[in-house]
């Protein structure tokens, strides 16, 4: 079938991306779900810094490549050994699919699926092979989903269904901002009354993890960021202190979420880090990026600095979690959305995410 979607077939063009265009809106040929695969019509997909660190070159993937891994969309075909996923169903999109058998699936979300997560490198889908193409030629998946477009194919491996009272904005960023920051809070941080959080880097993964955390009763939350404007939302959110990292000295917290994904963000949360406290790392900084730390605080201390993937989580039983706490209103997914766009506006999208203004921009595609 036809499709439409934005297809990046360069690296490390130059911002202003509004200019240079790195994503080509396109017609493409998508062919249909395979066995173990579904064909989804995609209702709304979040832009994410994952997405420009393959624009900019931060993460180097293969190309050509249709990117966008954070979406919801209503099931419109199931392919063969798929009986537990309905047509018209909603689902949510997950970057990391799990093959439910490696050594790696069997740690509880500790580390991420093997197979699942050298697909996504290869940039084609579980299964194998790629289900895009533009006049023949190949077009890659971007970690599996391949959100940016109007129709998607994945594998059933990729996606979690939900209720159709969940709306379609807040399942797309159920799949990524809140499974990656809310997920780190509950899985890697694993907050108790009493404690206090600080959350370092105020973006999408950032503020879900404030929300998830704010969620915890007697649960003190502080928030860090270089911005403002960001520091004021943060508040509003509900955060209990607000402050840019040179306002951070003296305070510490127990657990520090750490959602930069820059050296000097992951320095101030070691910092912020109390004796017996955990530093807890969802950024995801270039390959070369490097930190200094003393490791003489870890022994002394008795902290642990714990790097979180996805959250940490197994999506099939972490979203139906993030669900329940929506729905109780304990978790405003709602208020991550920064700005709505459309498909054609992509290029512009990617150039707010890169100034650091943007939350989450959601494509609605409905």
């Amino acid at each position: 079938m036809k499709i439409r979607g934005a297809v990046l077939d360069r690296i490390g063009a130059p911002p202003r991306y509004a200019e240079s265009k790195p994503l080509t809106i396109v017609d493409l040929e998508l062919e249909p779900p395979g066995d173990g695969e579904l064909l989804v019509r995609i209702e709304a997909a979040g832009l994410c810094h994952s997405d420009l660190s393959v624009v900019n070159g931060s993460r180097v993937r293969p190309v050509p490549m249709l990117l966008g891994h954070e979406a919801a969309g209503i099931v419109e075909r199931v392919g063969a050994g798929v009986d537990d996923v309905a047509v018209g169903q909603r689902i949510v999109m997950t970057f990391l699919p799990r093959c439910g058998e490696c050594s790696a699936c069997a740690t509880d979300g500790l580390a991420p699926c093997i197979p699942g997560s050298a697909a996504n490198g290869e940039g084609v889908l579980l299964a194998g092979g790629t289900r895009l193409s533009i006049d023949g030629g190949p077009v890659l998946h971007h970690l599996g989903v391949s959100a940016f477009a109007t129709h998607a194919v994945v594998d059933r491996r990729s996606v979690v269904a939900v209720d159709d009272d969940v709306p379609p904005v807040v399942a797309s960023l159920l799949g990524c901002a809140v499974l990656t920051g809310g997920g780190a809070v509950l899985n890697a941080g694993q907050p108790r009354p009493g404690d206090t959080v600080a959350v370092v880097g105020m973006g999408g993964v950032g503020m879900a993890a404030l929300l998830t955390a704010l969620a915890h009763d007697d649960v003190e939350v502080i928030a860090v960021d270089q911005l403002p404007d960001k520091l004021a939302r943060a508040t509003e959110l509900g955060a209990h202190a607000a402050v840019t990292p040179e306002q951070s000295g003296g305070l510490k917290a127990r657990i520090v979420i750490e959602a930069a994904g820059h050296p000097a963000a992951l320095e101030t949360a070691i910092a912020l880090t109390a004796p017996g406290g955990r530093t807890v790392t969802v950024g995801l900084p270039h390959p070369d990026a490097r930190i200094t730390l003393s490791p003489l605080g870890f022994v002394a201390e008795g902290r642990s600095l714990i790097g979180s993937y996805l959250g940490s989580a197994v999506p099939a039983r972490d979203i139906p979690r993030f669900v329940a706490m929506w729905r109780a209103g304990r978790l405003p997914v709602e208020s991550l959305v920064s700005a709505t766009i459309g498909l054609d506006q992509i290029n512009e999208g990617m150039d707010q995410l890169a100034d650091g203004h943007a939350v989450r921009q959601i494509i609605d595609f409905d």
